[in-house]
């Protein structure tokens, strides 16, 4: 009978396929594959991963998967060694009342064992309702800086927007049960689930803050709601810097560009990535400093820039970018599998006195 590893690499080789190709399209690193053909399960972390791949790696190459691993398994069977249980042993007579005693021994340590646990879990979970009921009781004040706010907030507590008592705006939540509800100077704002809004909370018709709800109950309001926040730049003060602005002539030459939009002025525009996998996001606004943090499958991060924002991932094909200006949005385009990617979206001002907003990739 054929073994698996063997019927994988005939297979790839009969189709043409190399390592690097094959790792390409299903992404599992050349490491995995050539131990999946080698029959070298001992080289993943465990057997769940090493049958993950075996049948991913199957079916891609058009194989039944089924039989792929049946030829996995019945290997496995062969090389385990004969069972205790089929070699006949013989035992003293006094052996079986002797184990029937400490079984019966183990067996009433069981009971008690399990009788103190029991009374243990029960005494930690009244323990830590009673910190729930007390830490909901109890208010947050939270600071909302140039990193993202990303908790959960309960009626009560407090978002202050500013680094002085003099300068700083302060939120507080005054209703999480089916919408969020904040009190702010300017009035009371309401964001729906699933809503993204850009809210004016010092009153002086400029957007300050970007804020969306991912969670929230239309039931119970002691859940709360799981907010994310950031400020948004081009405030009261925040506006483009045209003279920090690169002419087309300032690009490096050999730089891959990509034109989202023309117009006559630059204006602050907005970044949505949207994360289908885990990775390793890091961006830098305005030649700020840079922030980074690992998003996991449906985690979104909201960026607001003037002049230019550089983004960097560990595998650009699991971010979903959508670049907002002017009141339009623009699909960037996907990347390839595995590619750790690094790119600029930023204005650039054109030779006939115009601007342009474009994406660069960066080597």
């Amino acid at each position: 009978m054929e073994s698996y590893g063997a019927l994988l690499k005939k297979t790839r080789e009969e189709k043409g396929f190399d390592v690097f190709s094959v790792s390409r399209d299903t992404t599992i690193s050349c490491h995995y594959i050539e131990a999946l053909e080698n029959e070298e399960p001992e080289i993943f972390p465990g057997e769940p991963y090493f049958i993950g791949f075996l049948k991913n790696y199957a079916e891609y190459l058009g194989l039944n998967s089924d039989t792929v691993i049946s030829l996995y398994k019945n290997k496995k069977l062969q090389e385990s060694p004969i069972p205790d249980g089929l070699i006949p042993k013989h035992y003293p007579i006094w052996i079986a009342p002797t184990i029937v005693l400490l079984v019966i021994v183990a067996l009433s340590g069981i009971v008690f064992g399990t009788y103190k646990l029991v009374q243990h879990i029960i005494a930690v979970r009244v323990e830590n309702a009673a910190t729930e009921i007390e830490e909901k009781d109890r208010f947050h004040v939270y600071n909302l800086s140039d990193k993202p706010l990303q908790k959960r907030l309960y009626k009560g507590d407090k978002i202050v927007i500013g680094d002085s008592e003099s300068e700083s705006t302060e939120l507080t939540v005054v209703d999480t049960l089916g919408v969020l509800s904040l009190d702010t100077p300017s009035g009371t704002q309401v964001i729906d689930l699933s809503e993204e809004v850009e809210l004016d909370v010092d009153n002086d018709s400029i957007p300050d803050i970007i804020v969306y709800v991912s969670d929230i109950s239309n039931a119970d309001a002691n859940r709360g709601a799981n907010v994310r926040m950031l400020l948004k730049t081009g405030g009261v003060s925040g506006s483009v810097n045209i003279a920090a602005i690169p002419s087309d002539s300032e690009l490096p030459k050999n730089a891959v560009q990509t034109e989202i939009l023309k117009d006559n002025r630059a204006y602050p525009f907005t970044i949505n990535a949207t994360f289908r996998a885990d990775c390793l996001f890091r961006y830098r606004i305005d030649r700020k400093e840079p922030i980074e943090e690992y998003y996991h499958s449906g985690d979104t991060v909201t960026i607001t820039s003037n002049n230019g924002t550089r983004l960097w991932m560990s595998n650009g094909n699991v971010v979903k970018l959508q670049v907002i200006a002017d009141g339009s949005s623009h699909e960037l385009e996907a990347i390839k599998a595995g590619h750790v990617q690094t790119e600029d979206v930023k204005w650039v001002k054109t030779s006939d006195g115009k601007y342009k907003l474009v994406v660069l990739e960066i080597d």
